[in-house]
């Protein structure tokens, strides 16, 4: 009598991607993202409050903070998905994208797949994006607080995407992926990297914004103090995730534990053309109100 097969063939083992094996939460790249709605928010904050989060060997590229708001409609295997994505400006040897401290997520497809995949700091909340007659209205809310709160108005300017790219490369994510061992132990700590592709942009409009954060004990985003706001930005697109890159290996190059980039007080670097228009719009407006 043939004993009962206990688990997958041994063969099907090489294709597992994902816990349980038999009933993945999120599938093997690529999937896609379709009909995406995003509200993403640019304001400055404190450079030294970057530089706190970010770990070495990363390098603070700016005092800007970019602030993403997504209704993703449509994703494969997941379905429908809300997330905000707080990036801050940042390079490695050469490389130049958004690092996330943390992000706000409703799913539980999109909240495994980012933590044990990318490294993605996601916790859960709700997300929620609304029209309120001609403003824009998002919300972040977790135990019962609204911890950020983003307005903007609606369709004003049309505007292209690629100059929200000019704070800085949005579009490629570079995370710190951390994921011990049952021992305790290190088992994977990396800076890795992912690049949105197949980004079709549908529309995209430009207007005046607003960023209000409320402190919070357990997801501190107050950390990243609003300065003043630069833009808001809204804009529908598909786009699809692939598989990344990692940047930088703690575990072998030795140093076992990331550590905060820099001292505080480092000069800021020359701001990005569009800082420095959007800075001279506002200027010139508080003159103008002034006379």
């Amino acid at each position: 009598m043939n004993e009962p097969t206990v688990g997958p063939p041994p063969g099907e083992r090489d294709t597992w991607f994902a816990a349980p094996w038999d009933s993945p939460p999120y599938p093997a790249f690529p999937f896609e993202f379709r009909d995406v709605s995003v509200l993403s928010v640019v304001y400055r904050t404190d450079q030294d409050a970057i530089r706190r989060l970010l770990p070495a060997p990363l390098r603070s590229t700016s005092d800007l903070v970019v602030f993403h708001v997504y209704n993703m409609r449509d994703v494969n295997w997941a379905g429908q998905i809300n997330e905000a994505n707080v990036m801050v400006g940042a390079e490695f040897d050469g490389v130049e994208g958004g690092y996330s401290p943390i992000l706000f997520i409703d799913s539980e497809s999109g909240l495994t797949h980012g933590r044990e995949v990318h490294g993605q700091p996601k916790r859960l909340a709700s997300v929620e994006t609304r029209l309120d007659q001609d403003l824009v209205v998002a919300t972040i809310r977790r135990n019962g607080i609204d911890v950020a709160t983003l307005t903007s108005s609606y369709k004003r300017e049309r505007a292209d995407l690629a100059e929200l790219k000019d704070y800085f490369d949005f579009e490629l994510n570079i995370n710190l992926k951390l994921i011990p061992h049952i021992t305790g132990q290190p088992a994977v700590r990396q800076l890795t990297a992912r690049r949105l592709t197949d980004l079709r942009v549908h529309e995209c409009w430009r207007g005046p914004a607003t960023v209000e954060l409320r402190p919070h004990a357990t997801v501190p985003l107050h950390r990243l103090p609003v300065v003043e706001t630069l833009a808001g930005y809204l804009w529908r697109a598909d786009f699809t995730l692939v598989e990344g890159t990692v940047l930088h290996d703690y575990l072998e190059e030795g140093t076992g534990t990331p550590t905060p980039t820099g001292e505080p007080g480092t000069p800021l670097l020359v701001p990005p053309p569009r800082v420095q228009a959007d800075r001279q719009r506002s200027s010139t407006s508080r003159g103008a109100a002034s006379s």
